[in-house]
């Protein structure tokens, strides 16, 4: 998995590319950990992801705490086969999705 990160002063995008899963969601869990402080506005991009585990959606929702302190997160461009899975997990509801 690649990982891009824009970070312009409170707002911070993060676009994750190929797979989140059990190996890599400890990498996507450093990045928002490194960069989350002072945001109020994060985007995930997920456009470029191939697939979204439970991992992955852990760490999703552990971000989606902290925003709820400190500001807002969306999740935007998200393909068919990770909206199934945010379907299926029943999570449409806890996050923004545009």
């Amino acid at each position: 998995m690649e990982i891009t990160v824009n970070k312009n002063g409170t707002e911070l995008t993060i676009i994750p590319i190929g797979r989140i899963d059990t190996a890599t969601a400890p990498e996507l869990q450093t990045v928002v950990d490194e960069n989350i402080s002072g945001v109020t506005d994060l985007t995930f991009d997920l456009q470029k992801l191939k697939y979204l585990s439970s991992a992955g959606l852990r760490v999703l929702m552990s971000t989606q705490k902290i925003m709820n302190k400190q500001g807002k997160m969306r999740l935007v461009h998200v393909n068919e086969d990770v909206m199934d899975v945010l379907d299926m997990t029943g999570l449409t509801d806890v996050f923004e999705i545009e």
